[in-house]
């Protein structure tokens, strides 16, 4: 691959990062209180972590990331993490999911194309694979939230164990028996 290539999709990682870190910060303040928000505040962090070192890895190539990413993607973060909030945290984390998943598809065909690449950047390629496995990490737990909630909502709730199945027919137990 060549590189202005490679610095055109780096930028294009670079962008989407800035804007799930703004998306996952809104999505946070909307959530405060609740451990979810705290997840999404950490996720942000992680996600922070990604804008640094993609653009470490432009610099490097002898170019600066995208000015247009730095302006409109933290913007389109904020507005989308903020109304993502407002429909509930089961659908912001459905959402969610279908960023992350097209975040892992993208940096799975860029380390692919590396590998290909007999001569690949080796520390780029393990820098995009960590940053894979982190968005890994956040579809699998927003995943798992999402089934916890609806495990929850389908639950029984406010069942006493001293509650009788018949009220109106007390139980009957045979003296010196277990059943």
């Amino acid at each position: 691959m060549d590189k202005e290539t490679l610095i055109a999709k780096l930028n294009w990682f670079y962008s989407l990062e800035l804007n799930q870190v703004d998306l996952y910060n809104a999505q946070s303040k909307a959530f405060r209180g609740r451990y979810s928000g705290l997840v999404l505040e950490r996720t942000a962090y992680i996600e922070q972590n990604h804008v640094d070192n993609i653009g470490e890895k432009i610099k490097e190539l002898g170019a600066n990331p995208t000015v247009l990413g730095d302006l409109i993607s933290p913007l389109i973060g904020k507005l989308a993490g903020g109304l993502t909030a407002m429909a509930g945290l089961e659908e912001t984390l459905a959402i969610d999911i279908m960023i992350e998943e097209k975040a892992m598809k993208d940096y799975n065909d860029l380390i692919e194309r590396l590998h290909q690449d007999q001569n690949g950047d080796r520390e780029l390629t393990k820098i995009l694979q960590h940053n894979f496995v982190d968005e890994h990490l956040h579809t699998e737990w927003f995943r798992t939230k999402i089934i916890a909630m609806k495990q929850y909502e389908f639950s029984a709730k406010h069942f006493s164990a001293t509650a009788q199945a018949h009220p109106k027919k007390p139980l009957e137990r045979t003296p010196g028996t277990d059943t």
